[in-house]
């Protein structure tokens, strides 16, 4: 069973997700890579204020390839998220609630989560045109010389994840190996 989410997350949400459920979002994300992380990081720490409020977002790991004529976006499938784990538990501080990428996280990024009551959504690597049909507006909001890593915004109906980490320590790829060798 697929659980339906619209965003913003909310508590209720964030509570009820378990590490291993399949959910489709739909609603506002925001993408950003590693270099608008150390960029929104950078000017939080100099008191610039963030080019988003990441109160109760879901940022989306992604560098999505240029629109073809009449498309939305091009393909627009996850980067390891791994990257974003140096600057992921300052920006959960400010307030983010989700994220969206494939592979693990560190162990400060998951802890992080669980204090900020947060979520790990991992999406799948190797359907980027399959997962840009969810994917109905996108619009480059913030760090336009940044390119495909600018940050967009993007409006998506029934995205396809999974939670990976969840707001009570669930690991999904930890408990994938222990029942493996159990």
């Amino acid at each position: 069973m697929q659980k339906k989410i619209h965003l913003p997350l909310t508590e209720e949400d964030l509570l009820s997700l378990k590490a291993g459920d399949r959910v489709l979002l739909s609603g506002v994300v925001y993408t950003a890579r590693d270099a608008a992380h150390k960029r929104m990081v950078e000017q939080e720490k100099e008191g610039i204020p963030l080019p988003i409020d990441l109160k109760g977002q879901v940022l989306y790991y992604v560098g999505p390839t240029p629109a073809k004529p009449g498309e939305v976006i091009g393909s627009a499938g996850p980067t390891t998220s791994g990257r974003m784990d140096a600057y992921t538990p300052r920006l959960l501080e400010k307030g983010l609630k989700g994220m969206i990428g494939k592979g693990y996280r560190n162990e400060e990024v998951k802890t992080a989560m669980v204090k900020h009551k947060a979520v790990y959504f991992g999406a799948v690597g190797g359907a980027a045109a399959l997962i840009a049909r969810s994917i109905k507006k996108a619009e480059v909001i913030a760090y336009e010389d940044l390119g495909t890593e600018a940050i967009r915004k993007l409006t998506i109906e029934d995205f396809p994840v999974f939670v990976i980490n969840d707001t009570h320590g669930g690991d999904i790829y930890q408990e994938g190996v222990a029942q493996f060798k159990s």
